[in-house]
């Protein structure tokens, strides 16, 4: 009969427990107030007390997007930086073909199948080739393609060419930027050098040759 009353009081209890986990308040057997404890070897391993109901906390990620987070405004564009990354492709081509052609030249030559005028002719083309790729490079990847402003007007984001004929952005402090006036040039100059307080580097556009969107940010980073 003791038995019976003791599986009845048990059995209540497993119950209640169970019910309350239902509601959102899980008590199981022992007291936890902080996490997890270690459970014996007679224990389940799961001993918590959950209070309040069980809502999974969720983290929001936001993306950033150039586009989307900060919309630059262009203030300027050079139309022709299309034809000026064909020009520096093209020439990364005639170098890589005139490359591959040389070793072939010299090969033949060794055989006796070719004449030594010939050589030199091929080593000469393949050298003005790799020249006149260096120069054309160092040149282009100076000029300006594009120019934009973020919404704040402190940061410009500009747009030019790497060695390779892609497009690289660079993002510049407004109050490192300096001025026309700064330079030493005048609006008025067909080549106009971008330079800054900080670094060395210089970087070219044009007015005459590219065209200003937005003059009235064009003179806020540069000045009238």
């Amino acid at each position: 009969m003791t038995k019976l009353v003791m599986r009845s009081v048990l059995l209540r209890r497993f119950t209640s427990n169970i019910l309350s986990c239902s509601r959102g308040s899980c008590r199981l057997t022992g007291r936890i107030t902080h996490g997890v404890q270690p459970h014996s070897p007679g224990q389940t391993p799961i001993q918590q007390s959950f209070r309040g109901p069980l809502i999974p906390k969720i983290t929001a990620l936001v993306g950033y997007s150039d586009s989307s987070a900060n919309k630059y405004t262009m203030i300027y564009t050079l139309p022709h930086i299309k034809l000026l990354r064909a020009v520096s492709r093209l020439k990364l081509l005639q170098t890589a073909i005139t490359g591959v052609i040389l070793p072939p030249v010299y090969i033949l030559y060794l055989q006796g199948d070719i004449p030594l005028s010939l050589v030199s002719y091929a080593t000469g083309l393949a050298l003005f080739a790799a020249v006149m790729l260096y120069t054309a490079s160092h040149f282009f990847r100076r000029i300006v393609g594009m120019m934009y402003l973020d919404p704040s007007q402190t940061t410009l984001k500009v747009s030019h060419l790497t060695f390779w004929g892609r497009r690289h952005d660079i993002y510049l402090p407004v109050s490192d930027v300096m001025t026309i006036g700064d330079t030493g040039d005048s609006v008025n100059e067909t080549i106009v050098k971008l330079k800054r307080f900080s670094s060395p580097q210089t970087l070219y556009f044009s007015t005459h040759f590219g065209r200003v969107v937005d003059k009235q940010a064009f003179e806020k980073v540069f000045g009238t």
